[in-house]
């Protein structure tokens, strides 16, 4: 497998996918470059892509504070992809970076393609959502 193969295998929200499924979504991706200093997702902002971090750091900022440093093998914005809500953190490149882009128009194409993936998808998300909030779901 390829270093992004290997990336998206171990994102929770690809989790279960075979890898047929995950390198029809590598076929989705791609790179993007971004120069220190870049705010690069505006919280409040219309979510229409996630990022894989290939390389570098990216701070990431919630009402105005700090909250985490990301870098290589994170996963920014994958929620936005499936629900195209709004982003809720400001990411701002610390120094320059490399990342993989998945645009949810194009995701969404191949989700619409493939119930199985489809399926799959939901299962990981509700199960993740379960995670993060426990008495979310009964």
């Amino acid at each position: 497998m390829t270093a992004l193969l290997d990336s998206l295998a171990s994102i929770d929200l690809f989790d279960g996918l075979s890898k047929r499924d995950l390198r029809s979504v590598q076929r989705l991706m791609r790179p993007v470059s971004i120069a220190a200093g870049t705010e690069f997702i505006t919280e409040g902002d219309v979510g229409r892509e996630a990022f894989i971090v290939v390389d570098g750091e990216a701070t990431v900022w919630r009402r105005g504070r700090l909250v985490s440093t990301v870098g290589p093998d994170a996963v920014i914005g994958e929620m936005a992809v499936l629900t195209g809500l709004t982003r809720t953190a400001t990411l701002r490149a610390e120094t320059d970076m490399e990342l993989q882009a998945l645009a949810r128009r194009d995701f969404l194409g191949l989700l619409d393609e493939t119930p199985t993936m489809t399926r799959k998808l939901l299962v990981s998300t509700i199960t993740r959502l379960q995670e993060l909030e426990p008495g979310l779901l009964g």
